[in-house]
């Protein structure tokens, strides 16, 4: 230990940021990446095509379902699950290696991803974005313009299910302006960086 009492081996936080498909996952850890040092979001994995301005490597790493398949037998995956009839799965390395430089892993996962992760590695941070109410939620899925009305209503199912799952988490931050989200979020890691465990 030095005299700060920070050992040397110190692994980043891993920290699981979770909330319904809309919620404004993206926007916030965004601008929470810009505003917060030291922290580094995992790309998850996925079988989905990409969105409109979604950058393969950056924002998903998109893969085919035979070579996802593939590393969930080769035990590659953190966690992974079928969400919104596609696959998504945390890279197991990348999460390592992020902590291992002794940056903190963030990763935008979904409820069902989240509470594998929780499972799995108990001291995570749990963080649970909630919009601030579904009317809000709606709009803000039917303002990107990407699901048919039925992909949109199971979406509104889905996170009716979620946030019935919100008090497995450790926090809750509500989405009802970025910045103030983002500030949450912020204090949030900070406290957790502080703490004597």
């Amino acid at each position: 230990m030095d005299l700060l009492g920070k050992r040397e081996d110190h692994l980043g936080m891993l920290i699981v940021l979770s909330g319904p498909s809309g919620v404004g996952k993206d926007t916030v850890l965004q601008r929470l990446q810009e505003v917060c040092p030291r922290i580094e979001r995992c790309v998850t994995c996925t079988t989905r095509a990409p969105r409109p301005g979604e950058v393969p490597g950056v924002d998903y790493n998109f893969i085919g379902v035979e070579e996802f398949k593939r590393m969930i037998e080769e035990g590659k995956f953190l966690e992974y699950a079928q969400v919104h009839l596609d696959l998504y799965g945390t890279p197991l390395s990348s999460v390592n290696e992020i902590r291992e430089e002794g940056n903190d892993a963030i990763l935008k996962i979904d409820v069902q991803g989240g509470l594998t992760v929780k499972q799995k590695v108990p001291d995570a941070i749990m963080i649970f974005v909630a919009p601030p109410s579904m009317e809000e939620l709606e709009n803000r899925l039917r303002a990107r313009h990407t699901d048919s009305d039925e992909a949109l209503a199971k979406r509104l199912q889905d996170a009716r299910r979620e946030i019935e799952q919100m008090p497995m988490y450790d926090y809750l931050v509500l989405n009802d302006e970025i910045e103030s989200a983002v500030e949450k979020l912020r204090c949030i890691i900070t406290a957790e960086r502080s703490r004597v465990r």
